[in-house]
């Protein structure tokens, strides 16, 4: 049986226009791959609460979720993903990378120099597509 998850992901701006991307740590799954901050959305919980909770887990600062800004199915081998990227902001603190190797702060248009977990990628085109 295919296993479905839904992920949410956080595409956080700075006051720069730079958006915030993580790499994924050897130990992950997509090793060494560049995603926007995340998770699984858990029983019962609505996108907003998931991704400021996860990103509180992952990133150790608060964000606002404002709103939802693209959403896709990307199939990999043993699993599928429906990844949901909100547009968030920090409230408080600054990102830290707990269970990422790095965290750095991008400008739209350099995006693409990244080696991004496919399941990413059409938010990133969309994102270097604004304005």
């Amino acid at each position: 049986m295919e296993i479905k998850l839904i992920v949410v992901a956080a595409i956080i701006e700075n006051d720069q226009n730079e958006i915030l991307c993580a790499l994924r740590s050897p130990s992950m799954s997509l090793p060494n791959m560049w995603e926007f901050p995340g998770g699984k959305l858990e029983k019962g919980e609505d996108i907003y609460a998931a991704i400021e909770r996860e990103v509180h887990e992952e990133l150790g600062c608060k964000i606002e979720a404002q709103y939802y800004f693209h959403e896709n199915t990307h199939e990999y081998e043993s699993f599928s993903i429906h990844l949901i990227c909100m547009k968030c902001r920090i409230t408080k603190g600054d990102p830290i990378p707990n269970e990422h190797s790095k965290l750095i702060w991008l400008k739209r248009e350099n995006l693409s120099s990244l080696k991004w977990a496919p399941a990413d990628i059409p938010a990133v085109e969309q994102l270097m597509k604004e304005k």
